[in-house]
Protein backbone atom coordinates (compact mmCIF):
# COMPACT_ATOMS: atom_id res chain seq x y z
CA UNK A 1 0.00 0.00 0.00
CA UNK A 2 3.03 2.33 0.54
CA UNK A 3 4.30 2.48 -2.68
CA UNK A 4 1.10 3.55 -3.87
CA UNK A 5 0.46 6.28 -1.84
CA UNK A 6 3.97 7.25 -2.63
CA UNK A 7 3.13 7.58 -6.19
CA UNK A 8 -0.02 9.42 -5.56
CA UNK A 9 1.66 12.10 -3.42
CA UNK A 10 4.32 12.29 -6.37
CA UNK A 11 1.50 13.39 -8.75
CA UNK A 12 -0.45 15.27 -6.27
CA UNK A 13 2.40 17.17 -5.22
CA UNK A 14 3.28 17.83 -9.34
CA UNK A 15 -0.36 18.91 -9.87
CA UNK A 16 -0.56 21.92 -7.54
CA UNK A 17 3.35 23.35 -8.01
CA UNK A 18 4.58 22.55 -4.89
CA UNK A 19 8.23 23.30 -5.54
CA UNK A 20 11.51 21.20 -4.47
CA UNK A 21 9.80 18.04 -4.55
CA UNK A 22 13.23 16.42 -6.48
CA UNK A 23 15.10 19.31 -4.78
CA UNK A 24 16.70 16.77 -2.11
CA UNK A 25 17.59 13.33 -2.97
CA UNK A 26 16.93 10.19 -0.79
CA UNK A 27 15.59 6.74 -0.72
CA UNK A 28 11.79 6.05 -0.95
CA UNK A 29 10.89 2.78 1.27
CA UNK A 30 12.53 1.69 4.39
CA UNK A 31 12.10 -1.08 6.91
CA UNK A 32 13.27 -1.44 10.29
CA UNK A 33 12.76 -4.58 12.98
CA UNK A 34 11.18 -3.25 16.10
CA UNK A 35 13.54 -1.41 18.40
CA UNK A 36 16.39 -1.46 15.35
CA UNK A 37 17.67 1.75 14.20
CA UNK A 38 18.49 3.15 10.68
CA UNK A 39 20.17 6.52 9.61
CA UNK A 40 19.01 8.12 6.93
CA UNK A 41 20.64 10.59 4.16
CA UNK A 42 19.11 13.36 2.75
CA UNK A 43 21.24 15.16 -0.15
CA UNK A 44 20.62 18.87 -1.04
CA UNK A 45 21.14 21.64 -3.99
CA UNK A 46 24.40 23.60 -4.14
CA UNK A 47 23.40 26.59 -2.51
CA UNK A 48 21.82 25.49 0.44
CA UNK A 49 24.69 25.07 2.62
CA UNK A 50 23.78 27.60 5.26
CA UNK A 51 20.08 26.87 5.41
CA UNK A 52 18.52 25.66 8.35
CA UNK A 53 17.84 21.15 7.54
CA UNK A 54 15.16 19.76 9.29
CA UNK A 55 13.00 16.32 9.87
CA UNK A 56 9.26 15.95 9.89
CA UNK A 57 6.55 13.33 10.42
CA UNK A 58 2.86 13.53 8.33
CA UNK A 59 1.11 12.33 5.48
CA UNK A 60 1.28 16.17 3.83
CA UNK A 61 4.31 18.58 3.88
CA UNK A 62 2.52 21.23 5.01
CA UNK A 63 0.70 19.64 7.99
CA UNK A 64 3.66 17.59 8.92
CA UNK A 65 4.66 17.94 12.64
CA UNK A 66 8.55 19.17 12.88
CA UNK A 67 10.46 16.43 14.84
CA UNK A 68 14.11 18.14 14.82
CA UNK A 69 16.28 21.16 13.12
CA UNK A 70 19.52 21.34 12.79
CA UNK A 71 19.74 25.01 14.35
CA UNK A 72 17.85 24.05 17.70
CA UNK A 73 18.62 20.43 17.97
CA UNK A 74 16.49 19.01 21.41
CA UNK A 75 17.99 16.57 23.30
CA UNK A 76 16.10 13.49 22.12
CA UNK A 77 17.35 9.51 23.37
CA UNK A 78 16.07 8.35 19.83
CA UNK A 79 16.66 11.05 17.21
CA UNK A 80 19.17 13.31 16.07
CA UNK A 81 20.34 15.36 13.05
CA UNK A 82 23.78 16.41 11.20
CA UNK A 83 24.25 18.67 8.59
CA UNK A 84 27.77 17.85 6.36
CA UNK A 85 28.35 21.33 4.45
CA UNK A 86 30.90 19.98 2.08
CA UNK A 87 28.98 16.93 1.27
CA UNK A 88 26.09 18.49 1.17
CA UNK A 89 24.26 15.76 3.10
CA UNK A 90 22.22 16.01 6.27
CA UNK A 91 21.75 13.61 7.64
CA UNK A 92 18.74 11.80 10.51
CA UNK A 93 19.40 9.13 12.85
CA UNK A 94 16.37 6.97 14.07
CA UNK A 95 16.89 4.58 17.10
CA UNK A 96 14.98 2.11 18.94
CA UNK A 97 12.04 2.34 16.84
CA UNK A 98 8.59 1.27 18.23
CA UNK A 99 5.56 0.10 15.83
CA UNK A 100 4.12 3.21 15.88
CA UNK A 101 6.55 4.96 14.56
CA UNK A 102 6.19 3.69 11.09
CA UNK A 103 4.54 6.20 8.58
CA UNK A 104 5.73 9.28 6.11
CA UNK A 105 8.57 11.40 7.25
CA UNK A 106 10.12 14.78 5.49
CA UNK A 107 13.61 15.81 5.02
CA UNK A 108 13.60 19.31 4.10
CA UNK A 109 15.90 22.13 3.68
CA UNK A 110 14.39 25.63 5.01
CA UNK A 111 13.02 28.08 2.38
CA UNK A 112 13.87 25.31 -0.05
CA UNK A 113 13.53 22.00 -1.15
CA UNK A 114 12.06 19.04 0.36
CA UNK A 115 11.76 15.10 -0.26
CA UNK A 116 10.13 12.44 2.04
CA UNK A 117 10.32 8.76 2.14
CA UNK A 118 7.84 6.10 3.80
CA UNK A 119 9.18 4.02 6.92
CA UNK A 120 7.75 0.37 7.92
CA UNK A 121 8.43 -0.92 11.42
CA UNK A 122 7.74 -4.70 11.65
CA UNK A 123 7.66 -6.98 14.43
CA UNK A 124 9.74 -9.65 12.45
CA UNK A 125 12.62 -9.43 10.52
CA UNK A 126 13.21 -6.08 8.42
CA UNK A 127 12.08 -6.68 4.89
CA UNK A 128 15.70 -5.33 3.69
CA UNK A 129 18.69 -4.85 5.82
CA UNK A 130 22.17 -4.63 6.40
CA UNK A 131 24.50 -5.93 9.28
CA UNK A 132 26.40 -1.99 9.25
CA UNK A 133 25.20 0.97 7.44
CA UNK A 134 28.88 2.11 7.45
CA UNK A 135 31.59 0.60 5.96
CA UNK A 136 35.08 1.20 5.52
CA UNK A 137 37.12 0.34 2.52
CA UNK A 138 41.08 1.12 1.31
CA UNK A 139 41.79 3.01 -2.29
CA UNK A 140 42.81 0.27 -4.45
CA UNK A 141 41.41 -2.51 -3.32
CA UNK A 142 37.83 -3.73 -2.37
CA UNK A 143 34.88 -3.48 -0.02
CA UNK A 144 31.71 -5.65 0.26
CA UNK A 145 28.14 -4.96 1.41
CA UNK A 146 25.77 -7.87 2.03
CA UNK A 147 22.21 -6.85 1.60
CA UNK A 148 20.00 -9.47 3.56
CA UNK A 149 16.54 -9.40 1.98
CA UNK A 150 13.15 -11.25 2.37
CA UNK A 151 11.02 -9.93 -0.59
CA UNK A 152 10.71 -10.15 -3.87
CA UNK A 153 11.60 -8.00 -7.05
CA UNK A 154 14.17 -6.53 -9.48
CA UNK A 155 17.23 -5.85 -7.60
CA UNK A 156 20.01 -2.63 -8.12
CA UNK A 157 22.82 -0.89 -6.77
CA UNK A 158 22.78 3.04 -6.63
CA UNK A 159 25.20 6.13 -5.53
CA UNK A 160 22.40 8.48 -3.68
CA UNK A 161 22.22 11.39 -6.19
CA UNK A 162 24.07 9.58 -8.98
CA UNK A 163 23.81 6.49 -11.59
CA UNK A 164 22.51 2.57 -10.48
CA UNK A 165 23.95 -0.65 -11.69
CA UNK A 166 21.13 -3.34 -12.40
CA UNK A 167 23.53 -5.69 -14.06
CA UNK A 168 25.36 -8.52 -12.65
CA UNK A 169 29.04 -6.75 -13.45
CA UNK A 170 29.59 -3.30 -13.92
CA UNK A 171 31.40 0.19 -13.24
CA UNK A 172 29.99 2.71 -10.57
CA UNK A 173 31.42 6.11 -10.70
CA UNK A 174 35.13 4.28 -11.32
CA UNK A 175 35.08 1.61 -9.55
CA UNK A 176 34.29 -2.18 -10.80
CA UNK A 177 31.12 -3.35 -8.88
CA UNK A 178 29.77 -7.15 -8.91
CA UNK A 179 26.42 -8.31 -7.71
CA UNK A 180 25.60 -11.56 -6.27
CA UNK A 181 22.48 -13.21 -5.16
CA UNK A 182 22.70 -16.40 -3.21
CA UNK A 183 21.05 -18.19 -0.47
CA UNK A 184 22.95 -18.38 2.39
CA UNK A 185 21.48 -20.62 5.88
CA UNK A 186 17.87 -20.00 4.67
CA UNK A 187 18.70 -16.78 4.05
CA UNK A 188 18.39 -14.77 0.92
CA UNK A 189 21.22 -12.20 0.40
CA UNK A 190 22.81 -9.61 -2.32
CA UNK A 191 26.36 -9.39 -1.86
CA UNK A 192 27.53 -6.47 -3.89
CA UNK A 193 31.26 -5.95 -4.28
CA UNK A 194 33.24 -3.05 -5.37
CA UNK A 195 36.61 -3.10 -5.93
CA UNK A 196 39.16 -0.61 -7.17
CA UNK A 197 38.39 1.70 -4.83
CA UNK A 198 39.03 5.45 -5.09
CA UNK A 199 38.90 8.31 -2.57
CA UNK A 200 35.74 9.84 -4.70
CA UNK A 201 33.83 6.49 -4.24
CA UNK A 202 33.96 7.82 -0.47
CA UNK A 203 29.80 8.53 -0.31
CA UNK A 204 26.16 7.33 0.69
CA UNK A 205 24.84 4.55 -1.21
CA UNK A 206 21.38 2.02 -1.34
CA UNK A 207 20.94 -1.10 -2.23
CA UNK A 208 17.49 -2.08 -3.28
CA UNK A 209 15.08 -5.42 -3.70
CA UNK A 210 11.83 -4.71 -5.12
CA UNK A 211 9.97 -1.56 -3.26
CA UNK A 212 12.43 -1.65 -0.56
CA UNK A 213 15.84 0.19 -0.36
CA UNK A 214 18.55 0.40 2.82
CA UNK A 215 21.62 3.35 2.58
CA UNK A 216 24.88 2.14 3.09
CA UNK A 217 27.75 4.91 3.87
CA UNK A 218 31.41 3.89 2.12
CA UNK A 219 34.26 5.63 3.44
CA UNK A 220 37.58 5.30 1.26
CA UNK A 221 40.89 6.11 3.21
CA UNK A 222 44.18 6.24 1.74
CA UNK A 223 46.08 2.74 2.33
CA UNK A 224 49.06 3.11 5.45
CA UNK A 225 52.58 2.26 4.39
CA UNK A 226 52.39 -1.53 5.41
CA UNK A 227 48.77 -1.56 3.27
CA UNK A 228 50.90 -0.31 0.49
CA UNK A 229 53.89 -2.72 0.49
CA UNK A 230 51.22 -5.61 0.70
CA UNK A 231 49.64 -4.47 -2.27
CA UNK A 232 52.57 -4.08 -4.00
CA UNK A 233 54.08 -7.89 -3.41
CA UNK A 234 50.73 -8.67 -4.49
CA UNK A 235 51.33 -7.35 -7.42
CA UNK A 236 54.65 -8.37 -8.03
CA UNK A 237 53.68 -12.02 -7.08
CA UNK A 238 50.75 -11.93 -9.41
CA UNK A 239 48.23 -10.29 -7.96
CA UNK A 240 45.38 -13.44 -7.86
CA UNK A 241 46.00 -16.70 -8.09
CA UNK A 242 44.99 -16.80 -11.89
CA UNK A 243 48.53 -14.52 -12.48
CA UNK A 244 50.49 -16.48 -10.21
CA UNK A 245 49.13 -19.70 -12.59
CA UNK A 246 50.24 -17.90 -15.75
CA UNK A 247 53.60 -17.28 -14.45
CA UNK A 248 54.29 -20.46 -13.19
CA UNK A 249 53.00 -21.93 -16.53
CA UNK A 250 55.75 -19.18 -18.46
CA UNK A 251 58.36 -20.70 -16.15
CA UNK A 252 57.97 -24.29 -16.81
CA UNK A 253 57.96 -23.82 -20.45
CA UNK A 254 60.98 -21.65 -20.43
CA UNK A 255 62.65 -24.83 -18.23
CA UNK A 256 61.65 -27.45 -20.15
CA UNK A 257 63.82 -26.75 -23.25
CA UNK A 258 67.26 -26.59 -21.67
CA UNK A 259 66.55 -29.43 -19.31
CA UNK A 260 65.73 -31.72 -21.76
CA UNK A 261 68.77 -30.76 -23.86
CA UNK A 262 70.74 -31.45 -20.61
CA UNK A 263 69.13 -34.69 -20.07
CA UNK A 264 70.34 -35.76 -23.70
CA UNK A 265 73.53 -34.75 -23.11
CA UNK A 266 73.82 -37.03 -20.19
CA UNK A 267 72.33 -39.84 -21.98
CA UNK A 268 74.71 -39.01 -25.12
CA UNK A 269 77.58 -38.77 -23.09
CA UNK A 270 76.72 -42.38 -20.92
CA UNK A 271 76.03 -44.32 -23.82
CA UNK A 272 79.24 -42.81 -25.40
CA UNK A 273 81.44 -44.04 -22.73
CA UNK A 274 79.93 -47.31 -22.47
CA UNK A 275 80.38 -47.97 -25.93
CA UNK A 276 84.52 -47.10 -25.53
CA UNK A 277 84.58 -49.40 -22.45
CA UNK A 278 83.06 -51.90 -24.23
CA UNK A 279 85.27 -51.59 -27.18
CA UNK A 280 88.55 -51.57 -25.12
CA UNK A 281 87.65 -54.77 -23.47
CA UNK A 282 87.15 -56.45 -26.40
CA UNK A 283 90.69 -55.48 -28.00
CA UNK A 284 92.47 -56.67 -24.17
CA UNK A 285 90.67 -60.20 -24.63
CA UNK A 286 91.60 -61.03 -28.19
CA UNK A 287 96.10 -60.66 -27.70
CA UNK A 288 97.09 -63.97 -26.25
CA UNK A 289 98.14 -64.28 -23.29
CA UNK A 290 102.22 -64.10 -22.42
CA UNK A 291 103.27 -63.02 -25.96
CA UNK A 292 107.08 -62.58 -25.18
CA UNK A 293 108.06 -58.84 -26.76
CA UNK A 294 111.46 -59.56 -28.50
CA UNK A 295 113.77 -56.69 -28.14
CA UNK A 296 115.64 -55.05 -30.89
CA UNK A 297 118.96 -55.07 -29.17
CA UNK A 298 119.01 -59.00 -29.49
CA UNK A 299 119.28 -59.17 -32.90
CA UNK A 300 122.59 -56.50 -33.06
CA UNK A 301 124.96 -59.33 -33.28
CA UNK A 302 124.35 -62.64 -35.17
CA UNK A 303 127.54 -64.91 -35.51
CA UNK A 304 127.59 -67.30 -38.75
CA UNK A 305 130.31 -70.23 -39.16
CA UNK A 306 131.61 -71.85 -42.27
CA UNK A 307 133.27 -75.49 -40.91
CA UNK A 308 135.51 -77.09 -43.57
CA UNK A 309 137.64 -80.35 -43.26
CA UNK A 310 141.06 -80.82 -44.75
CA UNK A 311 142.35 -84.70 -44.90
CA UNK A 312 145.76 -84.87 -45.37
CA UNK A 313 147.66 -88.20 -46.90
CA UNK A 314 148.91 -90.19 -43.70
CA UNK A 315 152.88 -90.28 -43.16
CA UNK A 316 154.73 -92.62 -42.23
CA UNK A 317 155.76 -93.07 -38.74
CA UNK A 318 153.52 -90.39 -38.10
CA UNK A 319 150.89 -90.50 -35.43
CA UNK A 320 149.34 -87.23 -35.19
CA UNK A 321 145.70 -86.37 -35.77
CA UNK A 322 144.00 -84.92 -38.03
CA UNK A 323 143.62 -81.18 -38.11
CA UNK A 324 140.57 -79.20 -38.76
CA UNK A 325 140.46 -75.98 -40.18
CA UNK A 326 137.56 -73.95 -40.06
CA UNK A 327 136.78 -69.95 -41.48
CA UNK A 328 134.95 -68.10 -39.23
CA UNK A 329 133.14 -65.11 -40.53
CA UNK A 330 130.84 -62.42 -38.76
CA UNK A 331 128.07 -60.80 -40.55
CA UNK A 332 126.58 -57.62 -38.47
CA UNK A 333 122.88 -56.75 -39.48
Amino acid sequence: MAPYLLSVLHILFFLTGLSGIHGVSTVSHVSVSEGGSITIPCLYHHGSEKHVKYWCSGYFFHFCSTLIRTDSQSASNWLSIADNVTTRVFTVTMKNLQLGVSGYFWGAVEKGDTTHLYLSVSTGTAGLYVDQQHVTGVEGQSVTVNCNYSNSGGFCWCRLGGSCMERSVGNLDGASVEIKRILANGKKVMIVTMSQLKIKNTGWYWCAVGDLQIPVHITVSQPTTTQSNTTITNQNNGGTDEKRQERIQSLLVVLVIPLSLLVVLIVGTLVTLKIFRKHKDKKAKDQPPNTPVQSADSEQNITCSTVSHTRRTAQPNAAKPDVVYSTVAAHQR
